[in-house]
């Protein structure tokens, strides 16, 4: 992959996540690349920030929510706490393939959605949002 399909990644998440971003007040994209390993985009605001990466080995994409809390950051996929919140049902019903740029605009779009259905419980009370990072096993 490379320096070309970071361009494309870049250009997606900017695509699909900037009208959320500027409707939750986040700063970003914050983008960096690493030849070897992946690309990730990042917006944040209020001690929330969503990370998107692109992993090249496994040629697959995620979002991830990451708080700030007392004792540090704390990380989660999009689709683990749309399940903690109880706003899907079960796994499975995101993609995260990016095989090519239909696919990664695919697996984009849904956890973009999913970050829209997660962001109400994450962007309100703080003890509540960080239950749910612990409820999804939040690292």
């Amino acid at each position: 992959m490379g320096v070309p399909a970071a361009k494309v990644f870049f250009a997606e998440v900017r695509t699909l996540f900037a009208e959320a971003a500027e409707r939750w007040g986040l700063e970003g994209p914050d983008e960096r690349r690493s030849d070897l390993l992946l690309a990730t985009s990042c917006y944040s605001g209020g001690g929330l920030t969503y990370e998107f990466y692109f992993e090249w080995f496994e040629v697959h994409v995620k979002v991830r929510a990451v708080l700030e809390t007392e004792t540090g950051k704390i990380k989660a996929d999009v689709e683990q706490l749309a399940i903690a919140a109880g706003v899907v049902e079960k796994r499975g019903g995101v993609s995260f393939s990016a095989r090519n740029q239909k696919q990664m605009k695919k697996s984009l779009e849904g956890q973009v959605r999913y970050a829209e259905l997660v962001h109400p419980f994450l962007a309100g009370d703080r003890e509540a949002a960080e239950e749910l990072m612990r409820k999804a096993r939040a690292r």
